[in-house]
């Protein structure tokens, strides 16, 4: 049983919806469309979605459905947003235009073109702020950027995610030898 898929999704002011082979979402922020696979369909209410399923044959696609749509909603409407901390010493980003410009620690400085529809902030150099209304495309952009310099468990210097929890290993003890 899917718990997932039977939520309505509730329509904020201002998005309107189109239904066809695939569902239409505008909003405020853009427009994002949703694909509705066979056996699934979307029903609009006076102010909520309700996304239906002709039988358990498709219930795997069902709530994957409901979530797509949901996203796609809550993205036009209010947008998404990503936070990365860069920790290191000399480790630094700016952007300029839609490229980011990374300092962390390589002989060279990395360029990240981003991709359209994702804005980028730096706050005082080492807090990168990404947002956008489509929620996938943001967090490949998030993963995308956190493996230039993944956190490494000793130094834990790298790029990481805000409130991300790592775990530090200890290094080596110096008493080898003799």
């Amino acid at each position: 049983m899917s718990r997932v898929g039977k939520k309505p999704i509730p329509l904020p002011v201002g998005v309107k919806i189109n239904i066809g082979a695939e569902m239409e979402v505008t909003g405020p922020k853009g427009v994002l469309t949703v694909p509705i696979p066979h056996g699934v369909r979307i029903e609009k209410n006076d102010a909520t979605l309700d996304v239906k399923r002709d039988s358990d044959a498709y219930a795997a696609v069902h709530g994957l459905t409901r979530a797509l749509a949901s996203n796609a909603v809550v993205g036009v409407s209010a947008g998404f947003t990503r936070e990365l901390d860069i920790v290191g010493i000399g480790y630094r980003a700016e952007v300029k235009g839609n490229v980011i410009v990374f300092l962390l620690g390589y002989s060279h400085p990395i360029e990240y073109v981003l991709p359209a529809g994702i804005d980028a902030k730096i706050d005082k150099n080492t807090h990168l702020v990404l947002s956008g209304i489509d929620k996938q495309a943001l967090g490949q952009v998030a993963a995308n950027v956190r493996m230039l310099r993944p956190p490494e468990p000793y130094k834990q210097k790298g790029i990481r995610y805000t409130g991300e929890v790592l775990r530090k290993k200890v290094g080596k003890t110096g008493a080898g030898g003799k």
